[in-house]
């Protein structure tokens, strides 16, 4: 009876816009273009392309095989597929690590509701651009401020869950994710018309094997998991809402290909604009939030009215983005609380709002006036990212594979993979992509963690 009284989404187009919602975000437009500043350009992006393919592909086909299998939320899919085992207390893992992520997740996505009310009010065009940097310095130090935008942010994504799966989450993700990408191509298309655009596009394009590296490899293969928001049961829970009758092969497919679609326009929307104002591609996690507002500055110079209306809709890119993978995240916790704790939706949103909004004031209030408080020499916004992206998203991942690969039986992942044998191309993929998941997806993600351990 629970079974049937959960909702599902309405269709291929619903499943993959509300999947690609969850991938598209910050991990595409702020992490992808400073990561590929960091290492190389061309060279990263090769990298990251193949490990999309031949691992982060089937470690996403291996969640959405166990949440559609089981219709439930990340503890009750264990539970169904693997009663009377230790393998449901281990998914408690994977309903905490997008709580601790989307905790200091949200407060990002505050910085970028600051940046949006900056860019409304033409503020980069009014300050000197030697201040522009320090700008950002300046507000993330403040005490309230920050505290208020990460609410602001977190209460939006609380908004959206409370209206449920089809009314919610579904409807947010139809219109959202085709606005991202009508945003990013507008941004795109003006940043290759600035002078010197053409040298950033060159350094996204023309790949320098010699830079591949182990931190190239290791960055690129982190970064396409981080992109694709596994490991973490977003996959999973969104995939349990999938009916029986859809294609997960098509509709994985479509959602990596929109997901790197989105991280190559933004990488090259950015770097364009990097190259012309003349700002260094390598300047890190601040290349958003710092460098940018520096080359909109420098736009401003020429052309003040152009310069600010596109920075505008570079902030809303980011607003919008981070929402739709701040609900996935959150949406976990709150299947959980539904199914498992039989709480109305409502009250499991509040629940995990609460929680949630509670880690995220302390992560945000680490960059003033809890400086000094440090985890292994990290504040603790950095050590919630640190302890996420290092361990959490490789174990849950790892898990998932091990899952797929060891504990179901292959008869089982066939029947959903293929639908019963009835999807003829799955049918002849099956083997390649069991291979892929069973072997070659735990003993790369071991290679991760232990680089998470030693680096």
């Amino acid at each position: 009876m629970a079974e049937a009284r959960r909702e599902h989404f309405g269709g291929r187009l619903a499943i993959i816009m509300a999947m690609a919602g969850s991938a598209i975000g910050l991990g595409n437009i702020w992490r992808f273009p400073y990561l590929a500043g960091e290492h190389g350009g061309a060279a990263f992006i090769f990298v990251y392309i193949i490990a999309s393919i031949f691992l982060s592909m089937p470690i996403f086909l291996a969640e959405a095989i166990i949440g559609r299998r089981s219709h439930a939320n990340t503890y009750g899919a264990m539970e169904k597929l693997a009663p009377g085992t230790k393998w449901k207390w281990l998914s408690i893992l994977t309903i905490l690590a997008p709580l601790i992520i989307v905790s200091y997740y949200s407060v990002v996505g505050g910085w970028s509701i600051e940046y949006l009310v900056k860019s409304l009010a033409f503020s980069f065009n009014s300050t000197p651009k030697e201040e522009i940097t320090s700008m950002f310095a300046g507000f993330i130090s403040q005490p309230w401020m920050p505290i208020v935008c990460h609410t602001a942010f977190l209460g939006t994504c609380a908004v959206i869950l409370t209206a449920g799966v089809k009314s919610g989450i579904e409807k947010f993700s139809n219109w959202s994710v085709p606005i991202l990408f009508v945003l990013i191509l507008i941004i795109l298309v003006y940043s290759l018309t600035l002078p010197g655009a053409m040298e950033g596009v060159e350094y996204m394009i023309k790949p320098d094997f010699s830079k591949i590296d182990s931190e190239v490899i290791l960055a690129a293969m982190g970064q396409s998991f981080y992109s694709l928001s596994l490991g973490v049961g977003t996959i999973l829970v969104y995939s349990s809402y999938v009916s029986k009758n859809e294609n997960l092969l098509v509709s994985g497919f479509g959602t990596a290909i929109f997901d790197l679609m989105f991280a190559l326009m933004a990488g090259f929307a950015v770097m364009t604009a990097v190259f012309s104002a003349g700002v260094k591609p390598g300047a890190g996690p601040g290349l958003i939030f710092e460098s940018l507002p520096f080359v909109f500055a420098t736009m401003a110079e020429s052309a003040p009215v152009v310069s600010g209306v596109i920075s505008i809709l570079f902030f809303v890119t980011i607003l919008v983005s981070a929402l739709t993978s701040g609900v996935s995240l959150m949406e976990v916790g709150v299947a959980y609380l539904v199914e498992e704790k039989k709480m109305r939706r409502g009250v499991a949103t509040f629940t995990v709002f609460a929680g949630t909004w509670t880690l995220g004031c302390l992560c945000s209030l680490s960059f003033g006036p809890m400086n000094g408080f440090r985890i292994f020499g990290n504040s603790l916004f950095e050590f919630c990212d640190w302890i996420s992206s290092n361990f959490l998203m490789a174990i849950g991942a790892m898990l998932f594979s091990l899952f797929v690969g060891w504990k179901m039986k292959k008869s089982d992942v066939y029947d959903e993979f293929t639908n019963g044998g009835t999807l003829r191309f799955n049918v002849r993929c099956f083997k390649a992509v069991y291979f892929l998941v069973r072997y070659i997806a735990p003993l790369v993600i071991g290679i991760i963690f232990l680089s998470g351990l030693l680096l």
